[in-house]
């Protein structure tokens, strides 16, 4: 039985509890962050904390305190036993009338813990139909509406791909469904700006240090759709994927997954994510 924290409690999945009027429920109004945990260990977590602020203070949301949301995810952790695993802290508005006004009530507040999917070495994605706006509202922001996500993924399903790739209404490549997008053409490295519309991903900010410690010329810069099909190479960076090779663009292969950047760079971040956590468990 899966243990979660909610409100202040750990409570058993089964025995949880959220309001049926709980504005994240009725209208999508929250903010989240999943992390990766690695023996034990929530990996990044003042980054992650610092993003879900952003996009709390974004929506006008209140947070509880770093520490009690910390002692949450730790007893989380030890309470389902799971070395290794993703958590997710999940914000929304809390209880409010029907409508998109919140009411008096706090926040909800759930932390939770599941087992890691195990990714494959390269992903096939597809370009879907719909663009993310750069310039709406919730830009940026790590929220509850995953609407679209969910229909992109769908969509990728059905053309025989498991992840799917907006452009943003420039038609300039912005982001996946729940990852930063990178493409490398002739040994650089580049990646859409925080401009285009894309979410400022945790892995996404360690691949650019990761590179700049490497010596591999890395870049933010608005690309073409085109930049996408036309790479040498292609990654996905997320937390629980951590670098993962695209192999295929709307089923047209690229000309090598993981190519030898790729591949430098996964290695190069996972070796950054081992030191952190040694230095995190002593």
């Amino acid at each position: 039985m899966t243990v979660l924290w909610v409100n202040g409690a750990l409570v058993d999945e089964a025995a949880a509890r959220v309001s049926p009027m709980d504005h994240g429920l009725l209208t999508g109004d929250g903010v989240f962050e999943t992390l990766r945990v690695y023996g034990g260990v929530p990996f990044a977590w003042d980054r992650h904390l610092d993003r879900l602020a952003r996009s709390a203070t974004a929506l006008g949301l209140r947070l509880p305190d770093p520490a009690s949301l910390r002692a949450a995810a730790e007893s989380v952790i030890a309470a389902n036993d799971l070395g290794d695993a993703r958590l997710r802290i999940t914000v929304t508005g809390g209880p409010a009338p029907l409508g998109s006004e919140r009411g008096d009530h706090p926040p909800t507040v759930i932390v939770a813990v599941g087992r890691l999917r195990e990714w494959p070495e390269t992903e096939h994605v597809v370009v879907v139909p719909w663009t993310r706006n750069e310039r709406g509202a919730t830009a940026g922001l790590k929220t509850i509406s995953y609407a679209e996500n969910v229909r992109a993924l769908a969509y990728a399903h059905e053309h025989g791909a498991n992840e799917a790739v907006f452009a943003n209404t420039r038609d300039e490549l912005c982001e996946a469904t729940g990852s930063n997008v990178f493409v490398v053409q002739n040994g650089v490295v580049r990646t859409p700006p925080e401009a285009a519309g894309c979410l400022a991903g945790v892995t996404r900010a360690y691949i650019l240090e990761v590179s700049a410690s490497e010596g591999i010329p890395c870049e933010e810069v608005d690309l073409p759709m085109r930049a996408l099909i036309t790479a040498d190479e292609a990654f996905l960076t997320s937390s629980t994927r951590e670098v993962q090779a695209i192999a295929s663009i709307d089923g047209a292969p690229l000309p090598v997954a993981p190519g030898p950047v790729t591949a430098r760079l996964r290695d190069a971040f996972r070796a950054r994510v081992a030191d952190e956590v040694a230095a995190l468990s002593r």
